[in-house]
């Protein structure tokens, strides 16, 4: 690969991550960019590992999130498995738990 090539690539490359990241700020601003965006939700969350990173039992968990205890204990115990919004939703509480609180308190 000539050095001309190489360099027309790397801009090529740069150009198109620059244009992704300018869509996801737009999109987290929620300026519409005339484009479909696509969230994409884990396939599956650890409950349970999510609480207890936090020093949470399952009732102050259900509490802190307003989700029915029950609901937390079936996810727990593998009875029933979360639903897309509900993964998505548990990943943002595991990664930004006191963004979720704060929006929680001013529902």
């Amino acid at each position: 690969m000539s050095k001309n090539s190489t360099t027309e690539r790397r801009d090529a490359d740069f150009a198109g991550i620059m244009e992704g990241l300018t869509e996801a700020v737009a999109h987290a601003e929620g300026r519409p960019q005339g484009k479909a965006v696509r969230i994409h939700a884990p396939e599956a969350v650890d409950v349970a590992s999510i609480r207890k990173a936090q020093g949470l039992t399952q009732g102050a968990f259900a509490e802190a999130y307003r989700i029915p205890v029950a609901t937390v204990r079936d996810w727990e115990q593998h009875r029933r498995e979360p639903d897309t919004g509900s993964r998505v939703l548990l990943t943002v509480i595991a990664r930004e738990p006191d963004a979720v609180r704060r929006a929680l308190a001013g529902a």
